[in-house]
């Protein structure tokens, strides 16, 4: 099963919601009027909601009457929260939107949440998306990976520690048992022709697809 999370960024921001018709979708404070606006009826909501108007809160409490608006002060994001209840599904794909755009440290807080997720779920492929990109964490092993028109361009960061033994075979640019050490931008920008895999021994990488 797959769950589309939609928080509140900039709307010019978000990837096209209807790409995932068969998805489960929760909104995320205001992303739940996002959801609204494109037409979609979310499968639930959560936050506190200071993003939106009374006028839009009342509306979200006729969609789900028994929903708890949370304290504002409080020691999980939403984002986080919205994680945790899409657990509740049983996903196989998590998709997480409206967070790269506006505050930085929403989209930082965001990342972090994202990668210790990938971490107690390593079944479960989590990936953060807008318009224009397509993140998600690998964690050591092999990866197949197709070449996608919509995200020609293929970026490798390491996430909180060194990325050791990185092999990239049928890439333009291939490598083989290099490390990516914490800081580093030499591996931004590479292309898959048609089908590649990626594999790495130690660390937490990130893989960002982009389209320009």
């Amino acid at each position: 099963m797959k769950v589309v999370l939609v928080a509140g960024g900039p709307a010019d921001e978000l990837p096209d919601l209807s790409a995932w018709p068969d998805a489960a979708y929760i909104g995320v404070d205001a992303g739940t009027v996002r959801l609204l606006e494109n037409g979609i009826t979310p499968n639930w909501a959560v936050g506190d909601f200071d993003s939106v108007t009374p006028e839009e809160y009342r509306e979200i409490e006729k969609l789900f009457p028994g929903i708890t608006r949370v304290a504002s002060e409080k020691d999980e994001t939403d984002t986080e929260l919205a994680l945790e209840k899409a657990m509740e599904f049983q996903p196989e794909t998590v998709i997480i939107t409206g967070v790269t755009g506006g505050r930085l440290d929403h989209y930082m807080s965001a990342l972090h949440a994202v990668y210790s997720y990938q971490r107690n779920f390593p079944a479960v492929r989590f990936f953060l998306i807008n318009h224009k990109n397509r993140i998600r964490f690998l964690t050591p092993g092999r990866h197949g990976v197709k070449r996608d028109e919509r995200y020609p361009f293929i970026s490798f960061y390491p996430f909180a520690e060194t990325v050791e033994g990185l092999t990239l075979e049928s890439f333009k640019y291939e490598v083989e048992s290099e490390s990516i050490a914490f800081g580093s931008t030499r591996f931004i920008s590479n292309e898959l022709e048609g089908e590649g895999t990626v594999s790495f021994t130690k660390g937490s990488c990130i893989m960002i697809e982009s389209a320009d």
